[in-house]
């Protein structure tokens, strides 16, 4: 009996360090499993990144080609006033020294 008795505590050592071992190993696979999910998370948010930089450089090339483009129509609006202006003062110039002026009707500039 007392070899019975022997036999079952081994038993049991055996299969309590079974257990042990398997529940290392499974906490291993489980912990490997997170890692590689990290892993891919890393990888994704890394790539998004990338995208959202590459997205702000877009954002910004496409206002500063707003900004030269207003740049270039204030350019022009100020050039059409000075050759607004200057035709303004050639069309007086001509009054002043045409001596016909006081007879001809005054056209108005569009």
């Amino acid at each position: 009996m007392e070899a019975l008795v022997v036999v079952l505590v081994i038993l049991v050592l055996i299969a309590i360090v079974v257990a042990v071992v398997v529940m290392r190993r499974s906490r291993e696979t489980q912990l490997e499993g997170r890692r590689v999910e990290a892993s891919e998370h890393r990888h994704l948010a890394r790539d998004r990144q990338l995208e959202a930089e590459r997205q702000e450089a877009e954002a910004e090339e496409s206002a500063a080609q707003a900004k030269q483009a207003a740049a270039i129509a204030e350019q022009q609006a100020a050039k059409a006033d000075r050759t607004r202006a200057d035709a303004a003062d050639i069309e007086n110039r001509a009054r002043e020294i045409d001596p016909d002026e006081d007879t001809m009707p005054t056209e108005r500039p569009r």
